[in-house]
């Protein structure tokens, strides 16, 4: 995924950044002064508060684009005046948290605040909300959110791309810019009141997707969540965003979004948003929304209401479902007169042409409708394009036979949840109603495939929105389906909704956060790499770099040694086009083996013929070759073969399926071994070539699932080979050897870069605590490469272990020797 870098983030946001900061009248919030953890050895900071737990009530810091706040100035004196807003799903959230946490709030105002106000309306809301108000320069906001978030990252997640300068605006680095400007500023009101060690951060939709890169930056161990409200486009949609990197980069740096990133554990979580029960109850409960129904009931009487509720866009299928309706009256003379759509539009987020095209097209085919299958006293399709107030749109809902949500892409969308609560009622809108709290109640939904809420609705009608005919059939099944049917979907429904509300969501959300977050204090975390590219790499706390002074050390005083050494990315590096060993290593690797204290064996996945060639010239080094498959103690003896998979048919079968995506993957080859298949694709699209491997991968592992072999996927190959072989077999059979000849090792070192030699350290360990042991040798597992490992220790690149031969080298006494006594077959101990 290559994309434009930039050294530092200041570079990125250029000017964009040098405004006047918000007034700080905000306190920070401090803990007492504290000790810095054992973990935090040899002096190392890595950008995590200096202060300890204060013991005081949990935190949750919630940031979003927009706070969960409404207002307006006050007529009088010209003061503004804040309220909650009641039906903020970020405000609704805290229900699933417990009564003692703290919930503090992070973002921008519906409103522009005048410089000279903003910071006594900072401090009030602090007071008052506990919200911390980001204020934007108008200019920056702009740019941020009508040009960044609406105009490139709303159309891309909705699977709309700006292929024409009609259809999407094309992809402005400068918006790019406000946009990481305004994360940075999101970002620095975190840090001002968060305590690192005890709050935990949940970040909201995708106005905010590179904020996490600098929380991570700063506190390498913050507790950080992500919520997209809508679900990631697939990858060949997400792909042509020149920035695509660099968000990505920003989402993984949270704790909860599983994968494995860099040795810290990210989790990902799908789960729908809820709805506030409460709340929704409350408005049934009202006596406007019980007058309001039985005017919408007289107003219908005799006729079946189906509803939608949606949002002016060219994303909601509005015209679609139109021409939906439209089809159904067209195919059953016999609804017409008795059945009215009526639609909710509200308001549009955002402008543009496309909004105002998509409202003139609407009223066009809604014109058409009424005034083909209209009359004097009947409008088959009823547009309400107002402010529609939250008691009246719950009428609307309680009234509606059926309720469709049409959208050609969409988020959660909680209209069908709100239907369903509606439909269900209470009981104090019974008793307004005149209605028998115990009667049958019915629902029924069109929902379309493309909404996030869809797949929890099992008991909805899925249509595709495109298919105009089987949206106007399912309106039909909707219509005139039994009741007692309608009442069996209806309570399947509700049982999920009134379950799965939004303090299920949140809860839920926390409590897997907070395993996300268990480990944080238990690894050795440093960052790396440059602005948004910027990334922390978590490592076991006893993990460090192998020191030549310490290893020469412990060679010194030891008499019985075995040295294990992988070959491509130990001796060699990877990216040499020359895979020889060069004169130098042959020369280190000859002192050693000439050393009667020492049983040196290289340990590789290559083949047999290129290492016997590679290594001639080393009389006294072992082999091991396709990962132990063959296996050969010096240049005079004999190769051994494993007899664990002696049956290598399954390569008839792997051969073709590897040769059909050859041909269809340019770039790609085929190794053949003696043992094992290989298939490259180090030289392909890298795109292309992995989407092929991980399709190959499932291929091979079902065709050989009855088959005595193994599908490996490593880095740019998928690899077949027998069952049971592996480099840490190698390793665990030959210290048996040793053992069981009565020369018990007590130094072992082994260096490999890959996950091959994983299996190596594991096995190692393994064997070595075994109490057999008359003695624990001393062990040093060794990965090239700073990464996550079993080894505890590392070296940079291969020229770090040519330095660390050297060092063993200088301190060996090498002699002419033949073959030491304690080796016993090869074949006869595996």
């Amino acid at each position: 995924m290559a994309s434009r870098s930039y050294a530092t983030l200041l570079d990125l946001a250029g000017g964009l950044l040098d405004i006047p900061h918000t007034p700080r009248t905000i306190p920070r919030i401090m803990t007492v002064p504290g000790v810095i953890s054992n973990l935090d050895f040899c002096g190392r900071n890595d950008g995590d508060s200096d202060v300890s737990s204060s013991g005081c009530l949990e935190r949750k810091i919630i940031v979003a684009n927009m706070l969960p706040l409404q207002a307006k100035r006050d007529i009088e004196t010209a003061k503004w005046c804040f309220s909650l807003d009641e039906d903020s799903i970020l405000l609704q959230l805290k229900d699933g948290f417990s009564s003692d946490t703290e919930v503090i709030y992070v973002g921008s105002l519906k409103v522009e605040i005048d410089t000279s106000e903003q910071e006594e309306v900072a401090q009030k809301l602090l007071e008052e909300f506990n919200c911390i108000p980001t204020f934007l320069p108008h200019d920056l906001q702009k740019k941020f959110y009508l040009g960044f978030c609406k105009q490139q990252l709303w159309p891309l997640f909705h699977y709309m791309l700006p292929m024409c300068p009609d259809h999407g605006d094309r992809f402005d680095r400068l918006l790019w810019k406000a946009y990481v400007s305004a994360n940075k500023i999101f970002a620095d009101k975190v840090m001002e009141i968060i305590n690192p060690d005890d709050d935990f951060v949940w970040v909201h939709d995708y106005h905010l997707m590179v904020l996490p890169t600098f929380l991570r930056k700063r506190y390498n161990r913050v507790k950080l969540g992500f919520f997209l409200h809508s679900p990631f486009p697939s990858s060949e949609i997400y792909r042509t965003l020149p920035v695509r990197e660099e968000i990505l980069r920003g989402l993984l740096n949270s704790d909860l979004i599983g994968l494995d990133y860099f040795g810290r554990t990210i989790f990902i979580k799908i789960l729908p948003v809820g709805i506030h029960m409460g709340r929704l109850e409350s408005v049934l409960n009202l006596h406007s929304t019980s007058t309001k129904l039985k005017e919408i009931q007289e107003e219908f009487k005799g006729k079946k209401v189906i509803l939608g509720v949606d949002d002016m866009d060219i994303f909601k299928g509005i015209s679609l479902k139109l021409l939906a309706v439209e089809q159904l009256l067209q195919q059953n003379p016999d609804l017409r007169g008795k059945v009215v759509l009526v639609q909710i539009v509200n308001p549009a987020r955002g402008s543009g042409k496309d909004v105002q095209e998509a409202k003139k097209e609407t009223y066009l085919i809604a014109q058409r409708i009424n005034y083909t299958y209209g009359s004097n006293h009947y409008r088959p399709v009823i547009l309400i394009d107002r402010p529609v107030p939250r008691f009246e749109k719950s009428a609307y809902y309680a009234v509606a036979e059926c309720c469709i949500v049409n959208a050609v892409r969409d988020g959660m969308n909680l209209v069908p949840y709100k239907y369903i609560v509606c439909r269900q009622g209470t009981t104090l809108l019974d008793k307004a109603l005149i209605r028998k709290s115990d009667s049958p109640r019915t629902s029924v939904l069109v929902v379309s495939e493309f909404i996030g809420c869809s797949p929890s609705l099992s008991g909805a009608i899925r249509v595709n929105p495109w298919d105009i005919d089987a949206v106007a059939d399912a309106l039909y099944t909707a219509i005139t389906m039994p009741d007692s049917e309608k009442q069996l979907r209806h309570e399947k429904h509700y049982r999920y909704v009134s379950s799965h509300d939004v303090a299920y969501w949140a809860r839920s959300f926390m409590q897997d956060l907070e395993r996300a977050c268990r480990d944080h204090y238990t690894k050795w975390c440093w960052g790396i790499g440059w602005g948004l590219g910027f990334k922390v790499v978590s490592l076991s706390p006893g993990f460090r770099k192998l020191s030549v002074d310490h290893i020469v050390s412990a060679y010194k005083r030891t008499t019985r040694r075995a040295i294990f050494l992988d070959y491509d990315g130990t001796l060699v590096s990877q990216s040499s086009i020359n895979k020889i060993p060069s004169p130098e290593v042959i020369s280190l690797l000859n002192v050693l083996c000439n050393d009667t204290k020492n049983t040196v064996f290289i340990v590789s996945g290559r083949g047999r013929d290129s290492l016997s060639d590679w290594f001639t010239s080393c009389k006294m080094i072992g082999l091991a070759a396709e990962h132990g498959y063959f296996l050969r103690w010096t240049q005079d003896s004999e190769w051994e073969t494993s007899h664990l998979s002696a049956d290598l048919d399954w390569k008839k079968i792997v051969e073709p399926v590897m040769q059909s995506y050859t041909e269809a993957t340019d770039g790609s080859s085929i190794e053949i071994k003696e043992s094992a298949l290989v298939w490259h694709h180090q030289d392909a699209d890298p795109d292309f070539g992995s989407c092929q491997a991980k399709e190959l991968l499932n291929h091979l592992e079902s065709v050989l699932a009855n088959e005595p072999a193994v599908v490996k996927r490593g880095q740019y190959i998928v690899e077949v080979k027998p069952q049971g072989i592996s480099k840490g077999l190698v390793a665990e059979n030959i210290l048996s050897t040793m053992v069981n000849g009565g020369n018990s090792p007590d130094f072992v070192m082994c260096v490999g870069d890959d996950i091959s030699d994983e299996d190596m350290f594991e096995s190692i360990l393994r064997t070595v605590s075994s109490p057999s042991l008359p003695l624990a040798p001393e062990i040093f597992a060794c990965t090239v490469g700073q990464k996550p490992s079993k080894a505890k220790y590392y070296l940079d690149d291969p020229a770090d272990v040519v330095k660390l031969l050297q060092g063993l080298g200088t301190s060996s006494h090498p002699k002419p020797r033949h073959l030491a006594q304690f080796q016993v077959s090869f074949e006869s101990t595996i």
